[in-house]
């Protein structure tokens, strides 16, 4: 079990980086949101390419931050019922959902987008709006997405069962710290004290 704990280890500090680069395209995405805005009203002038890149990025962000989300139980629960079982019922749902719901939805939608992704590759499409942008990137996310989420569902499969045999804390208590924005609002911070 000790090596099962060090791969689960390893799969959340590659998930941690993986959603904390993914944060910086918020911020990425808003800046070019509101720049498109701007010339748009300003100038009177638009391009399918920076809308299109906005929802690239938005795809970005939320495919490759399921793993993330599963990481950092932050995904959404009926805690109206589930408030009532105990940390053990709580492990034991999440096993069964990682095993028969999270598992065979990730893998296929993963089995099914790769050829997607490949043939957009090897025809290099493209948008079919005016001015578009090449398609195969964000194709591309959909399988790495779903990739990195049943990496996760193995992470997390690893520690319910960890902590059914009480070798670990509990998965599902929620982390006290700072939100994934007040990260991000630090992280900048950081960056203008060294730029200066």
């Amino acid at each position: 079990m000790q090596a099962l704990l060090t791969l689960s280890r390893a799969i959340d500090a590659l998930t941690e980086r993986v959603g904390k680069a993914t944060v910086w395209l918020v911020l990425i995405m808003t800046v070019i949101s509101a720049l498109n805005a701007f010339v748009r009203y300003a100038f009177d002038y638009s391009s399918n390419g920076w809308l299109e890149i906005q929802w690239y990025l938005f795809s970005a962000i939320f495919l490759l931050s399921a793993g993330y989300t599963l990481m950092r139980n932050e995904h959404v629960r009926i805690d109206v019922v589930s408030g009532h079982f105990s940390p053990r019922a709580h492990a034991w749902i999440d096993i069964i959902g990682t095993l028969f719901f999270l598992a065979p939805m990730a893998v296929a939608v993963l089995y099914l987008s790769w050829p997607i992704f490949v043939n957009a590759y090897l025809t290099n499409e493209h948008s079919s709006n005016a001015g578009g942008l090449i398609v195969w990137p964000v194709r591309l996310l959909v399988p790495v997405g779903f990739g990195l989420l049943i990496l996760q569902g193995v992470s997390e499969l690893i520690k319910r069962i960890a902590f059914l045999q009480g070798l670990i804390a509990d998965p599902n208590a929620k982390v006290q710290g700072p939100s994934a924005e007040e990260q991000l609002a630090e992280a900048i911070k950081k960056q203008r004290g060294e730029a200066v």
